[in-house]
Parts: C-alpha cells; structure tokens; sequence
C-alpha cells in the first residue's frame, strides 16, 4: 500500500496515537471517511454529468442524421412522383399544387350559375 511496509505502517500508527490520543483517532477517522465519501459523491456527480453530456449530443448527432435521411428520401419520392407524371401527362406538373384544379372548379361553377355575388 503506497510503498510502505508493516513495519512502518505501525510506527505511524504510534506516531499518531501518540499526537491526538485514543480519544481523537475515532473522530479522525470519521472525519477522513466523510471527506472520502463526499469526494466519491462528488467524482461519480462529475462523471454521471459527462455521461449526459456524451449522452446528449450523440442524441442530438443521430436525430440530426435521421432528419437528413428522411429529407433525402423525401426528395427523392417527390423527384420521382414529378418524373412519373411528366411521363404520363407530358407536363411539369407539382401533386401538391391544387390552384389549377381549384381555379377550373370556380370556372365551372361561375358557368353554370354566372358570377358569384357576396350578399353583405
């Protein structure tokens, strides 16, 4: 332990006997376990801390990658959705885009009633 022998272990017991009493050395020890203890409380504070941190950037780094690929597959789908339709319908036209489809419904409404008058 630490390098020392028996033999010098015992004349520090002595040494220390000698200095603070048989009363006292129960009280030291005590008082070295607390402090043992809190620093053991302490480092596995600091280490569980580090463990977070580490924890929660790995999290962040994978939903970061996960958030990318599905952006990737997103475009991709949307890719070939506007590739299929320019294929069957010979136009550059968005799924997504209803303004045309809602502009002819108006039209087809206004020709069969006649222009739409709001009542105030």
């Amino acid at each position: 332990m630490f390098g020392i022998g028996g033999g010098e272990l015992i004349l520090i017991i002595l040494i220390g006997l000698m200095l603070f009493g048989s009363e006292k050395i129960p009280d030291i020890a005590r008082t070295l376990g607390k402090g043992m203890a809190q620093l053991k409380n302490a480092t596995n504070e600091i280490k569980s801390e580090i463990q977070r941190s580490a924890d929660h950037q790995e999290l962040n780094s994978l939903t970061r990658d996960f958030n990318r690929e599905v952006e990737e597959v997103k475009s991709g789908f949307n890719a070939m959705v506007d590739q299929e339709t320019q294929k069957i319908t010979g136009e550059n036209l968005n799924p997504f885009d209803v303004t045309s489809e809602i502009n002819e419904a108006k039209q087809n409404i206004e020709d069969l009633t006649g222009p739409i008058k709001r009542q105030m």
